[in-house]
């Protein structure tokens, strides 16, 4: 009797303890089995760089990069009902305070924003969203360790010297046609 009181208790305390509120992960896991979405988790190893040649920035860089989770709305002539739906939902967890703006840029059927989370020495990850009327949306998550806005610079030159392995974006070359 006690034990089944006690699993009771627990059981309310994790309920309770629980965050109802949207979080952009919770969107990537509500949203990743369904037809009109594209999921991917890609690696690091997707970089295929020569370390050797890189500089000790560029190193630091690459080291801070943990993960990348992308998701995409595929949108067609059948689904603009739920693209509005998922729209709105997304960009409903991307003003949440916790998803700090550094750019914005666009019209209103097509645009662009980079967010952050964390502090600016210490960012946890990088939200790119862009958003194509005709074509639907996608958001990829840069995840990383003490990631800073100079990180995501250099990182741009570290994919200048890599040689990427498209195999592992495949998933996403029906939402560019």
């Amino acid at each position: 009797m006690k034990t089944a009181l006690y699993i009771a208790i627990a059981v309310s305390l994790l309920l309770v303890g629980c965050e109802s509120k949207p979080s952009l992960q919770k969107f990537f896991v509500e949203n990743q089995e369904k037809k009109d979405f594209i999921a991917l988790d890609v690696s690091p190893s997707i970089l295929n760089v020569d370390k050797a040649t890189l500089t000790g920035e560029q190193k630091s860089a690459l080291e801070s990069f943990k993960k990348m989770n992308i998701i995409a709305f595929k949108k067609d002539g059948k689904n603009n009902a739920e693209y509005e739906v998922e729209k709105a939902k997304l960009n409903t967890v991307l003003k949440d305070e916790k998803y700090q703006q550094l750019m914005k840029f666009g019209s209103g059927s097509e645009g662009a924003s980079v967010s952050f989370v964390g502090t600016e020495d210490n960012i946890e990850e990088f939200i790119f969203y862009a958003n194509k009327k005709e074509n639907g949306f996608a958001v990829v998550r840069v995840i990383g360790d003490q990631m800073n806005p100079n990180d995501v610079m250099t990182m741009l030159s570290v994919l200048q010297k890599s040689n990427i392995d498209m195999e592992q974006l495949k998933p996403l070359q029906g939402l560019l046609k």
